[in-house]
């Protein structure tokens, strides 16, 4: 049977008397079809005034095109490459569907959910979530500035989907054989100032040490910044040692604000991080640092459209 063309389609569809329904799901059906070349243009844009991934030389010239993408050869090292070489979106495919999958990471949808709007194996919506997630989180602040607050989260060590678990299996919902944080649990350091900066850190199993403190935070804390945390013996250490003023607040005695002495807006930030990440039904421990970055992105709100999530994804790599 041969298929209708668009314009018999076209014709039937005007002479189609439609609903108010009807039009909005028409019109989310049109909001999600791309033009595939949008994406690749989008792509060559962000991707403009790069130099050369292999030896970061300056010298280019145009040298054919593949998959839709202008390919260059550095006069350098002679080598060739295009706009998403040595980025995590290289090889890639599908690229007509990276736009309505980002969108669906925008509205943080499930990797079957996305599967599913989008067109896609799981597989492949799984490979994308860590693919996307990362790269466009290495947009972040290099610095943070005035009053700094800090703390931690925990959440139970995952190992889903390993092949070579280093412990016993446990229940999904499990607890800590021990009480209280230990090498069971996964870190999570925040720091986030009072102009709504924040950054992350994934520092592995365990209380946080000062020396994960000083690897974390020295490189993005000013000299004369106050750093606000809870009365955790690593932060005056840390504090001591790299110089800078900071106050403690002792949440275990139920101390919850001294003026503007508080982590509420770091604390807020772990509440609505744990409360987003329900979703998903258990996160391994090795994706816990792209999920978090997922969540930073999500909560700036300076990504607000897939074409600047893709943008930001291929300049930030």
């Amino acid at each position: 049977m041969q298929r209708p063309g668009f314009d018999e389609l076209f014709a039937l569809l005007s002479a189609t008397p439609l609903s108010g329904a009807d039009l909005a799901r028409l019109r989310a059906w049109l909001a999600g079809i791309c033009d595939p070349t949008e994406c690749l243009a989008l792509i060559e844009a962000a991707a403009t005034g790069r130099p050369c991934p292999h030896c970061g030389g300056a010298r280019l010239h145009k040298s054919g095109a593949a998959s839709g993408l202008q390919r260059y050869r550095c006069l350098g090292c002679g080598r060739t490459f295009n706009a998403l070489t040595g980025t995590p979106l290289a090889r890639l495919r599908k690229r007509e569907h990276w736009l309505p999958y980002l969108q669906c990471m925008l509205e943080s949808r499930t990797v079957r959910d996305a599967a599913r709007v989008v067109g896609v194996h799981r597989t492949t919506s799984f490979r994308w979530r860590h693919r996307f997630g990362p790269a466009a989180a290495r947009q972040r602040p290099d610095k943070l500035s005035a009053i700094v607050e800090a703390d931690e989260t925990y959440r139970l060590e995952s190992q889903k989907g390993s092949r070579t678990m280093t412990r016993p299996p446990r229940r999904r919902g499990g607890v800590a054989r021990g009480r209280g944080i230990g090498r069971e649990h996964d870190c999570l350091l925040v720091a986030r100032d009072r102009n709504g900066h924040t950054l992350d850190f994934h520092t592995g199993c365990g209380p946080v040490s000062a020396a994960q403190l000083q690897a974390c935070l020295a490189p993005v804390l000013p000299s004369d910044v106050l750093l606000i945390s809870d009365s955790a013996a690593a932060y005056a250490r840390f504090a001591r040692a790299a110089g800078i003023t900071h106050e403690a607040v002792n949440v275990s005695a139920r101390q919850r604000a001294r003026g503007a002495i508080h982590i509420q807006n770091v604390n807020g930030w772990h509440s609505r991080f744990k409360g987003w990440l329900v979703r998903f039904k258990g996160v391994a421990s090795r994706y816990l640092a792209h999920y978090s970055g997922w969540q930073r992105l999500l909560d700036a709100r300076e990504l607000q459209t897939p074409a600047q999530w893709l943008c930001a994804a291929v300049r930030q790599c």
